[in-house]
């Protein structure tokens, strides 16, 4: 008798080991589930279910278990989603509101943490991260402001994740 080989789970190609340091990535505008972005934002899909399985898909070829994702808003049209979506996703998830997203999706299980911005220290450079572009930050501080624009929906960041290094250049 001759088994079928078991379907393929999309996962990092990154072999992760214990060893392996985190990797640190940003991302926004997932939009999972909203069908008025495949054509506002020119999504190359056919239906919502194709875009979201192609998105997780994307992310969890990107993203290793241990690596850490900042996601700056607009996660999923309907909040009740959130949490069967984060659990399809690897990495640590921290979650920066988007105008978008309601209480609901801000409270759902998977996400390390939530706020409207954060500050992180990568490199030695400051960062401010949030949804909304800032048009002023800091007194002096060198401060990179970060926003994953032009949007992930318009070119899609090839449906992934973008790593910090392609922003400290």
């Amino acid at each position: 008798m001759t088994r079928e080989p078991p379907a393929p789970v999309a996962r990092s190609r990154r072999v992760p080991d214990e060893q392996s340091a985190p990797r640190l990535f940003f991302t926004a505008d997932t939009h999972f589930g909203d069908h008025r972005t495949i054509n506002i934002q020119r999504r190359p899909f056919s239906s919502v279910a194709e875009m979201d399985a192609a998105l997780i898909q994307r992310w969890n070829a990107t993203v290793a278990p241990q690596d850490v994702v900042w996601h700056l808003g607009d996660v999923a049209r309907r909040a009740a989603d959130v949490p069967a979506l984060l659990a399809q996703l690897n990495g640590t998830k921290h979650l920066l509101r988007g105008n978008n997203d309601p209480d609901a999706t801000l409270a759902a299980a998977g996400w390390s943490s939530v706020g409207d911005y954060a500050e992180l220290e990568v490199d030695g450079r400051r960062l401010v991260l949030c949804h909304s572009t800032l048009g002023s930050a800091g007194s002096g501080a060198a401060m990179a402001l970060m926003k994953t624009r032009p949007r992930s929906g318009r070119r899609l960041h090839q449906g992934k994740p973008w790593p910090v290094s392609r922003y400290l250049k």
